[in-house]
């Protein structure tokens, strides 16, 4: 179509070209631009058409107006997701962070890493802790508090002590840029005392979202137990509201979609606690910390080579899994896999057919970095310290270890105390190194991306161990499979195993 002098001067304010069938939409609120991609669905304009006939007077009211009508009329949530918000979240706690992070599609989170950056800065001369109201009403105030700061001190002196000791095992070699060995350096020590920051450490986190992920995350917090959740809704709320209003307003505190989520989540949180606190379970007698493969499909093979070999027949998928034998399984599978360069190289679709299940009990922050993943579903139980803690090997055996073993003791007992009264609360005071049991179940496809991006040698010792034996059980359990994981590193200990990537950095730095 051509447009007049006057309409080109409109939108080229607007789109990123004129002429072309391919362009982005820029200058225009996110409501805007949700309300024309959702008319335009409906429409036999094509877009730059559309938003001069109908849109270019508009008003950021009226398209509002458009979406409420929508979302509350029809329940037409998938144009909620035509639109979204960059969100900053400071001064979340680290369990925080979590929850907030659990809330999967739609969003996309950025966390401050415990590698990179010291956490025993303190500001007005305290260290930076949440101080969890219900607790700080309670008697258990000044023994949350202590508890806290003594394990921030003792954060603080064992890094101290950590740098020089790593520096002088680890020297700078010659041809090793100084940046780079500072970095890996740095990341290696905070890696050792990492374990020792409790849940409550504030750390400050970036997300993005469209529409529809901001309202059910809201949703969620306004129903979790956490005084801090319902905090961070009511504040999130507010300044999301300033932006995509109409995207969010349904997880409003008085909203009837809100009130009901809220009464559901509750009702169902409360039947679930009394049908467990009355069963009689057997505990068994397991190493920790471990990973298990639970559970998985025992056809897992044969789905997969068929779904692989789906589209290059004309046959149904029933026709072709009773056809395949098991020579002809193997070979699809491996050919699938075998011409991967590198990890980055996505298998195909098909390797979703095949799901596993499994219980891992690792440290709180081995969970911490391998929560992030999205395309699985997971559970964790509550943050605890029952199942035991992770205590670095470069502190064993060294003046260090008793003041590390002293922290988790402290934490251990003021957990144990607060947990009486307020059990929820409670995971505040729980420091890093204790192990949390979670479950994870996940395709194949998604879980070759994991193992091999979390077993790659600038990660940390703790997840590294859990991508390379969930590969490793996987592959036991479906040899077929164990192409599959061409990339995963199954090498045990790395010396400064981000000093490679960081020296990476450096020559593509110096490119530039």
């Amino acid at each position: 179509m051509e447009f007049t002098e006057e309409e080109t001067k409109i939108l080229e304010q607007y789109v990123s070209s004129i002429d072309s069938n391919i362009f982005v939409l820029r200058n225009l609120p996110e409501v805007m631009k949700g309300a024309l991609f959702s008319r335009y669905s409906r429409s036999t304009l094509g877009l730059r058409e559309l938003f001069l006939k109908e849109f270019a007077l508009d008003s950021t009211e009226k398209a509002q107006s458009f979406y409420d009508r929508i979302l509350d009329g029809y329940g037409d949530d998938s144009i909620a997701e035509l639109g979204g918000a960059h969100l900053a979240i400071e001064k979340v706690s680290m369990i925080g962070t979590k929850i907030l992070e659990d809330c999967r599609i739609g969003g996309s989170p950025l966390e401050k890493s415990t590698r990179y950056v010291y956490f025993d800065q303190k500001e007005d001369g305290h260290y930076q802790f949440y101080q969890e109201p219900t607790l700080m009403n309670s008697q258990y105030r000044d023994l949350y508090m202590n508890t806290c700061n003594r394990l921030f001190e003792i954060y603080s002196e064992l890094a101290s002590k950590l740098t020089p000791i790593m520096q002088e095992k680890f020297p700078k070699q010659p041809d090793s840029s100084q940046n780079a060995y500072n970095a890996a350096l740095r990341a290696r020590v905070l890696d050792c005392v990492r374990g020792l920051l409790p849940a409550a450490t504030l750390t400050n986190m970036g997300m993005f979202g469209n529409g529809r992920f901001f309202e059910t995350m809201l949703q969620k917090l306004n129903s979790e137990p956490l005084a801090e959740m319902k905090e961070i809704s009511k504040t999130a709320y507010k300044e999301l509201a300033k932006e995509i209003p109409s995207f969010i307003r349904r997880s409003e505190e008085g909203h009837r979609h809100q009130i009901a989520f809220h009464n559901y989540q509750e009702s169902t949180r409360k039947n679930l606690q009394q049908i467990a606190d009355k069963m009689e379970i057997k505990r068994l007698d397991q190493d920790l910390p471990r990973v298990s493969l639970v559970d998985f499909d025992k056809d897992a093979l044969k789905k997969v080579a068929s779904a692989l070999i789906y589209s290059y027949t004309d046959h149904s998928m029933q026709e072709i899994m009773e056809s395949l034998s098991q020579e002809e399984m193997a070979k699809i599978v491996e050919i699938a896999c075998e011409n991967r360069k590198n990890r980055r190289h996505k298998s195909p679709r098909a390797l979703e057919n095949a799901y596993f299940t499994f219980e891992i009990v690792a440290d709180f922050g081995v969970y911490r970095d391998l929560q992030r993943h999205r395309m699985l579903t997971q559970e964790r139980q509550k943050l605890s310290c029952s199942l035991g803690y992770y205590i670095p090997q470069e502190i064993v055996g060294t003046s260090m270890e008793s003041l590390y073993r002293e922290a988790m003791e402290i934490a251990r007992d003021a957990h144990e105390k607060i947990k009486i009264d307020f059990p929820d609360e409670a995971q505040y005071v729980v420091p890093m190194a204790y192990n949390i049991r979670w479950y994870y179940t996940i395709n194949l496809r998604a879980l070759q991306w994991l193992c091999e991006l979390r077993s790659s040698p600038q990660g940390h010792e703790g997840y590294r161990y859990v991508a390379q034996e969930m590969a490793h059980l996987v592959s036991k359990s479906v040899p077929q499979f164990s192409s599959c994981f061409a990339f995963v590193d199954y090498e045990g200990h790395y010396a400064l195993g981000r000093l490679e990537q960081e020296e990476r950095k450096e020559r593509q730095r110096a490119l530039l």
